[in-house]
């Protein structure tokens, strides 16, 4: 498949925001005093690394298939480490963390809704959508985990 210069540079961008999702999970992982909100940014971390992967292979010209939704949000049920009365502050940070995150996500979503229709290839729209659905999710499990934790 042959990108145009407009198509690429969406790409690129895109791709430059995932890398940015990716050093962000995994800055946050190691910051986060919850070890239940470490595990989570590992793994958002490794789906928005699953996310770079898939723009790059669209970058050598192939449209990848598109996985399996990895994030599925029914069977995400957080255990509440915090209290709703816990005003400490590991809470607090790990709050901010969180509410930083749940931004990123919906900033990389709205991109991805924008950009998705630069393309006419329907591979690479589905792919974008894809992706867009499961940077929704991660927001949702985000929340999840604030609500079972008091800080929302």
């Amino acid at each position: 498949m042959q990108l145009t210069e407009q198509e690429t540079a969406v790409i690129r961008d895109l791709q430059t925001q995932e890398k940015t999702c990716v050093e962000k999970y995994r800055f946050y992982e190691s910051s986060a005093h919850d070890q239940e909100l470490k595990n989570l940014f590992r793994r958002l971390g490794d789906e928005e690394q699953e996310h770079f992967d898939s723009l790059g292979e669209l970058l050598s010209g192939t449209v990848p298939n598109i996985p399996q939704a990895t994030t599925g949000t029914e069977g995400f049920s957080p255990k509440a480490t915090y209290s709703a009365s816990d005003n400490s502050e590991a809470k607090k940070h790990d709050q901010f963390l969180c509410t930083d995150s749940i931004s990123t996500e919906k900033l990389v979503s709205s991109t991805y809704n924008n950009d998705l229709f630069r393309f006419a290839a329907t591979g690479v729209r589905k792919l974008l959508n894809h992706i867009q659905t499961e940077e929704q999710n991660h927001a949702e499990m985000i929340y999840k985990y604030k609500t079972a934790n008091g800080m929302a």
